[in-house]
This record gives structure tokens, sequence and C-alpha cells, in this order.
């Protein structure tokens, strides 16, 4: 193409003395017609060569998602592979593996059962002692005035005496008006005898000191001494169920502020409740009959 252009531009050069104006004008249109057309090509041409570099980073891109893909199946082949080989690891358990799975399961079975067995000891304690505490509470609800008092916690009956009905300021001997009700203590403490009694004795915080009481400590024990000796010694209360003990003036009900808190805070608690044995009992039948139950 750029052979002719340069021989009609030599003619051109070498025409213009032997041909006439008319037919040298008529070259130069056709010579910028070529030209025009040249500009044309190029242009296309530059086009081309944009839509070659275009495809040419279209097909780099589509190798390098090509190679991608390849590596992606690899990995999955090499993660399909190490799963099928960890099937056939648990496919192939051996007999000796089965056995300790069920064993553990028996085992886990067993424990269950006994803890099963265990609540039902305990539902059926807290059911005894539940009715023990309404029994009680019935059998002692006459006592109730303002120097007796029965109160219900936590499945246990306390039982609270005042100081001025049961001893004289200062003293551990017993009144009289003490005897009658400390009798139906007693009666309704053997006529339950799988439960056991605890003799409180309880002070204000106003300081002691006689030839025979050191402190406070000293009279709270001595009076719940007293108490006892008159419920094991005269009114028949077994002396292997009762336990004596003194607390002085450190759980008072009041702060000891006023003569009325002073007066309630001197006081013998007795303390009625099952014996803790009667409920580990419970709970080895329980697991006794669980053994059973399993064999």
């Amino acid at each position: 193409m750029a052979r002719p252009i340069l021989c009609a531009l030599l003619l051109l050069a070498l025409l213009p003395s032997c041909v006439s104006k008319k037919k040298y004008t008529a070259l130069q249109a056709s010579n910028q017609t070529l030209l025009d057309k040249m500009d044309m090509l190029r242009r296309d041409l530059d086009l081309c060569n944009s839509a070659k570099a275009t495809v040419e980073s279209k097909v780099a891109g589509l190798e390098l998602s090509n190679q991608h893909l390849k590596d992606q199946v690899g990995e999955l082949s090499t993660t399909n592979a190490a799963l099928l080989n960890n099937v056939g690891n648990m496919a192939t358990l051996s007999a000796k593996e089965a056995a300790n799975l069920e064993k553990s399961l028996e085992s886990i079975k067993e424990k269950d059962l006994q803890i099963r067995r265990m609540q039902d000891a305990l539902d059926k304690k807290d059911s005894v002692t539940l009715a023990l505490v309404v029994s009680l509470k019935s059998s002692l609800g006459n006592l109730n005035d303002t120097d007796v008092t029965v109160n219900v916690e936590k499945s246990v009956v306390f039982i609270s005496l005042s100081d001025k009905m049961l001893f004289k300021s200062g003293s551990t001997t017993i009144s009289e008006r003490a005897n009658e009700v400390l009798g139906k203590v007693a009666k309704v403490v053997n006529d339950k005898p799988d439960m056991e009694v605890l003799v409180e004795g309880h002070t204000d915080d106003v300081p002691i000191s006689k030839d025979c009481i050191k402190d406070n400590w000293d009279l709270s024990v001595l009076r719940a001494t007293a108490i006892t000796r008159v419920l094991t010694q005269q009114l028949g209360v077994a002396p292997s169920r009762i336990t004596a003990g003194g607390r002085g003036q450190y759980v008072p009900l009041f702060a000891n502020d006023t003569p009325e808190h002073k007066s309630a805070n001197r006081r013998t608690r007795i303390v009625i409740l099952p014996k803790m044995d009667q409920f580990y009992n419970m709970i080895e039948d329980g697991l006794k009959q669980a053994s059973e139950a399993d064999q």
C-alpha cells in the first residue's frame, strides 16, 4: 500500500512540467484521498491492536482462573482422600474399643440410676420430716404465749422459752412454772424416739460474775444443763438423745439496747430435729435397691 503512494508522489514531482494543470489537480486530489485512507487504516490498525491486547489480557486472566480452579480441585481431592481414610479408620474400630465404649455407657446408666435413687431418698426424707414437723407443731401449739414460742425453720422445730419463765435473774434453778411447759415438751419428745434434742442457753450482754458462775458463757451452759437434767432425770427423756450447749450473749435476737430486747435475748431454745443417720440410711437403701435392680 505504501509503494503505490510513493510512486504517485514521484510522478507528481516529475509531471508538473509535462502535464496539464487539470491533470495535476486531479492527481493531487487522488493523492489526498489515498492519504485519508491511509490514516483511516492506521486508526483501524490501532483499534485492532487495542482489541487484541484486551483479548490477550482476558485470555491470561482465564488461564490464571483455570489454574486456581485446578489448585482447588487438588486440595479438595486431598481433603476427600483424608476423609475417606478417617471413615475407614472409624469403620475398623476394634472389638476392644467397642467393648470399652459399651462399658462406659453402662457405667453412665448405673450412675444415673443411683442419682435417681438418691433423689428418691431425699424426697422421702423431706416428706417424713415434714410429717414429723406438722405433728410436733400441732402437739405444741397450745404452748404459745408471751413466754413460749414455737417456730419451724428448714424442717426443724424450735421451742424458745423465755428466761423469766424458766429462771430467776442470774440463777440456774428452774421455776415451778417451767415444769409444766417442760413436761409437755418431754411428752412430745418421748412420743418421737427417732428425733434428737438440742438444748441451747442464751443470755444478754450484761456481765455476770459469781462464785460458781464466771461469765455469760458459764451461765448459758449451766441453764442448758439444768433443763437437760429435768428432761432426763424427772421426765424420762433418754440422755443419749440430748445435747446441752451454751451460746452466751453471742447469738442475740435483738440488739441489747433496751430492757425489752435484753429480756428477749435471755432465753433457752429447745431444738427438735431428725437423726442424721436416718437420712443416711435412706440413701444407703436407695443405693442398695439400685444395685439389686442392675443385677
